[in-house]
């Protein structure tokens, strides 16, 4: 492995998941309207929730160009196979439903941590909870990982930061 990827050379990264209601694929630059817009849509519920840690104002002053140059890093990240973006769509991927990143950790009892959102107009079918189950689920049984964090989630954020 070189110090860039996160996994051996040999690992064919899981390209895709569907289930009977979405899709998780690589999230990609030609992705950036559909994400902006459900993110956008989604400000109130992600500042509540802060799927990223207590102290991120994510998305606030997001912009459909800055969207854009993070969508790009995160496809290339991809590529290099140092972390790994997945857009969750409908199954005819007319609207992104959230997202879901797989990254190392900095913590040294874990090997990655996964955090992931959903759009706020999911919240109420229950798509946040599915989907977090479906991860965890996927990260373990495709993946290569032993010690996966789930903060926010599984440990809390004070936890996780201390």
């Amino acid at each position: 492995m070189s110090k860039v990827e996160l996994l051996p050379k040999d690992f064919k990264v899981p390209q895709q998941l569907e289930t009977n209601r979405i899709r998780l694929r690589m999230l990609k630059v030609s992705d950036v309207v559909k994400d902006y817009d459900a993110v956008m849509s989604s400000v109130e519920h992600l500042q509540k929730t802060k799927p990223f840690g207590p102290n991120q104002k994510w998305p606030l002053g997001l912009t459909l160009e800055q969207n854009l140059i993070d969508l790009g890093w995160h496809q290339k990240e991809f590529q290099r196979r140092s972390s790994f973006a997945y857009t969750v769509m409908n199954l005819d991927e007319t609207q992104c439903l959230g997202c879901i990143y797989i990254e190392s950790s900095s913590k040294p009892n874990y090997e990655i941590m996964v955090c992931l959102w959903v759009r706020q107009s999911q919240i109420d079918s229950g798509l946040d909870i599915q989907l977090f189950e479906l991860v965890k689920k996927w990260i373990s049984e495709k993946w290569p990982f032993k010690k996966v964090a789930y903060p926010g989630r599984e440990i809390g954020w004070d936890e996780w930061m201390a």
